[in-house]
């Protein structure tokens, strides 16, 4: 299944049912009077975010929704049926903008959460519903309520409790696929990650969700490499392990390029929990391995891990750091919760 992200569709809903003008006409009756009935609502487009899904993948193909128009009224006071709903399904994490992908109308953050996108049309009123005392024989009926059109973007940010970030080639898919049972893309050049990956980690009995992104590179704020659109899948992370390659030649400065990349995005990265950890330290020597650690911690102003994902050196102890940094994002948000947002109405 390939990776979407991000989506622009059209979704219009239903028209309401015309009124029906109409006279009942029976043997004996002389007066039978109106009996147009009311027209049927028309239908609604609800977006509701589904378990098991994990890309935007299926609204790159079909990006136009349209919900029923409610039928018309009809004689012997009969009401149109209502037009049948439009329900998108999308992931968790998926939040929904306006045409101008700014403005934004829901964040669908759990299984089940749904927002009502546009409503139906109301059905038009059928000649019996305008009858009076002194007007005994309307002809007369309302048409129904156009439905509402609009264009919006659907763009999901993975819901994971910790992210990896690096420059290319960091080992953040090596990291990976060595804690959870993920299998990303492997291999000795940039940009081998094209896409985000999910894995889930267990460590001492507990459980968390780890994103792996695309690598950063200086610029990519600006555009520079696959750029910064990735970032947004661990902007909802509690944690953020920072891997740096640990037989490149200048750690510190890899280290400052993504975190100034980090702050050129903003969304308050910056200030998630940050565990540094250099990696592939079975590829060098003790004595580079105390010099770099020495540049990094002073770089980073704390001590970075010293990890080997393929010789498993300290991956217990960083995945423990990770999970402690967890639970006390959790303990704060219950102390502090966030305010709810306001639900949308269209």
């Amino acid at each position: 299944m390939k990776f979407l992200d991000q989506a622009k569709v059209t979704i219009r809903s239903g028209d309401g049912g015309a009124g029906c003008v109409s006279f009942r006409r029976e043997k004996f009756i002389e007066f039978g009077g109106p009996d147009g009935g009311n027209g049927g609502r028309g239908g609604d487009v609800i977006v509701v975010a589904a378990n098991g899904l994990n890309t935007l993948i299926d609204y790159r193909y079909e990006q136009h929704f349209k919900a029923k128009t409610g039928m018309h009224g009809m004689g012997r006071n009969r009401t149109g049926a209502d037009g049948a709903d439009v329900v998108m399904k999308v992931p968790v994490g998926t939040q929904i903008f306006e045409e101008d992908g700014e403005t934004q109308i829901a964040d669908l953050t759990e299984v089940g959460q749904r927002v009502v996108l546009a409503r139906g049309g109301n059905g038009g009123f059928g000649n019996a519903h305008f009858t009076t005392s002194t007007n005994r024989a309307p002809r007369r009926a309302n048409p129904g309520q156009d439905g509402r059109e609009m264009e919006i973007w659907l763009r999901l940010k993975l819901i994971a409790d910790a992210g990896l970030v690096g420059l290319p080639n960091a080992g953040k898919s090596t990291f990976l696929a060595a804690v959870s049972a993920a299998r990303p893309k492997i291999a000795d050049y940039p940009f081998t990650t094209l896409h985000p990956n999910l894995g889930v980690v267990g460590v001492d009995g507990r459980e968390f969700l780890l994103a792996d992104i695309p690598g950063l590179i200086e610029g990519a704020h600006e555009g520079a490499g696959l750029g910064d659109r990735f970032l947004g899948h661990v902007e909802r992370c509690r944690v953020l392990l920072h891997l740096i390659d640990a037989t490149g030649d200048d750690p510190a400065g890899a280290y400052r390029t993504i975190r100034r990349e980090l702050a050129e995005y903003g969304h308050g990265i910056t200030e998630k929990p940050e565990i540094v950890a250099l990696s592939k330290v079975d590829s060098i020597t003790a004595e580079e391995l105390a010099a770099k650690t020495k540049a990094l911690k002073r770089a980073a102003k704390k001590t970075p891990f010293a990890i080997s994902a393929v010789a498993g050196i300290e991956m217990k102890a960083v995945l423990r750091a990770m999970l402690a940094a967890i639970n006390e994002s959790k303990a704060e948000e219950l102390v502090s919760p966030r305010p709810a947002e306001e639900a949308w109405r269209p």
